[in-house]
């Protein structure tokens, strides 16, 4: 990692400026790595491909030009260095601006102006009482798992009859659009549910009723901003055959049932069995409910003001996040705009309140780290990477090793300490009834804090309460 040298000025609005000066050593190398690289794509006379050395490389390209190609390739890495180094936590986008380049043997220097977390001035954070509810599994919970249990091994067995909406049907298709084929009209031996969706709704209309072996036409004109601009507008024409009708039969809930399923001897075993599993998900989920709430009931008794551009930042932070979700999954920035028949301003300003909590919640934990002296030890850091190393093929420790070289530990560090104040202030927490809190006369809600006031709307609710859900 580069030793990235920075100063720090508080600016208002939780904001700060970041002077950065990248030592001459450290630019010179990079500078040498780039004419390297980029004598391995030039041809020379008296060198061999590739191997043209970096000062003939700077010579013949001329060193201006080389160290603004290295500066482009290595300012981002210089400027993550700086932000570990001014130990600040960076919130929205940066202002950054790169001065001149600097001459042979001297130092690159450049700012940076952005947002930061917020501090927190703690309130009473040990002992508040909030609100915690009991494991609970309804029965109506127990059959339903019963019957996802019935769908999976439920067979389709052909019959002779018309179909209906359920029924389950193979069919042959040929699309056409005044007379001419429709490129991707042609399907072959389909098997579909009619009434599931899988079917434009014209189409399931057309085939309730169709018997094995019948050709029905259906007719689907296409809506005036259809994604085909050739298709808007004008109306297409299906030949759908029938070829099989099939009706799902599902297994009869017996002890027949429990022994194929899940090898136990009767049904009653196979519900007791279910009613165990969803107890242990519900008290895992109650677990987290309550950490959960007793953190946002320490930060309804601290004090944190939040700047609207910090919001503002944390907002669109939350939106580039489900944005490279969303590409991971295929769906690109545009089309989930377009389902979700939103604007992107729509979208960021729907974000906000996630993102103020975030912020809220962040300075508070940050603030709790502080005041108990939490430091993760590498055994905590090395029992935190235990399912990414299972789920990377590879050790904890080596793990922990690739991490500490890309200089990416502090992060971590910094995730293990809040799930671990998080943990602390669960603890300290006074669990009473859910029913209890609700029946105290001034009960502490979300939102109240809203106004700006931040403790002090806290303190005028008088029960300092929480309750999940509430």
């Amino acid at each position: 990692m580069a030793s990235v040298v920075t100063t720090v000025t508080e600016l208002p609005e939780s904001r700060v400026r970041v002077q950065a000066e990248v030592p001459a050593e450290e630019v010179e190398r990079r500078l040498h790595q780039t004419a390297r690289a980029l004598g391995r794509e030039m041809r020379i006379p008296g060198f061999r491909k590739g191997k043209v050395p970096p000062p003939v490389v700077l010579g013949r390209v001329g060193r201006p030009a080389v160290l603004d190609e290295t500066v482009r390739g290595s300012l981002g890495a210089w400027y993550v260095d700086a932000i570990d180094a001014a130990g600040i936590v960076p919130v929205g986008d940066p202002d950054v601006d790169l001065g001149d380049l600097p001459g042979e043997g001297q130092p690159l220097t450049f700012s940076i102006e952005i947002g930061v977390r917020p501090p927190a001035r703690l309130g009473r954070y040990k002992g508040l009482e909030v609100g915690r509810r009991e494991p609970e599994v309804a029965e109506e919970a127990i059959a339903a798992e019963l019957e996802r249990l019935r769908e999976r091994l439920a067979r389709l067995e052909t019959v002779e009859e018309p179909a209906a909406e359920g029924s389950f049907v193979v069919i042959d298709s040929t699309g056409t659009v005044d007379g001419d084929p429709l490129e991707g009209g042609e399907v072959r031996d389909e098997l579909v549910e009619l009434g599931a969706g899988r079917l434009l709704e014209e189409m399931d209309r057309g085939l309730v009723g169709a018997t094995a072996g019948e050709t029905r036409t259906v007719e689907i004109p296409f809506p005036d901003d259809h994604p085909s601009e050739s298709l808007r507008g004008r109306t297409g024409s299906f030949e759908i055959t029938v070829k099989e009708v099939k009706r799902k039969e599902l297994p009869e809930l017996d002890d027949e049932l429990a022994a194929d399923a899940a090898g136990f001897d009767s049904l009653e075993e196979l519900r007791a069995d279910i009613r165990t599993r969803l107890e242990e998900a519900d008290a895992r989920e109650i677990e987290s409910e309550f950490r959960e709430a007793a953190l946002d009931a320490v930060v309804a008794e601290a004090s944190v003001d939040v700047p609207e551009a910090l919001v503002e930042g944390r907002s669109r932070e939350l939106w580039e996040q489900l944005s490279r979700t969303l590409e991971r999954q295929g769906i690109s920035r545009d089309s989930y705009l377009q389902i979700s028949q939103k604007t992107e301003e729509q979208i960021l300003e729907e974000a906000r309140p996630d993102a103020e909590r975030a912020l809220r919640r962040e300075a508070v934990l940050a603030a709790v780290i502080e005041a108990e002296g939490i430091e993760p030890g590498d055994e905590e850091l090395l029992s935190a990477l235990e399912h990414s190393a299972e789920h990377e093929k590879t050790t904890p420790q080596k793990l922990l090793a690739r991490l500490r070289q890309a200089g990416g530990l502090e992060n971590l560090r910094r995730d293990v300490a809040g799930r671990q104040a998080v943990e602390l202030l669960a603890a300290k927490a006074s669990p009473i009834p859910v029913d209890q809190a609700k029946a105290r006369e001034k009960l502490w809600t979300p939102g109240k804090e809203d106004d700006g006031e931040g403790s002090e709307a806290a303190e005028g609710a008088g029960g300092k309460l929480w309750t999940p859900g509430s």
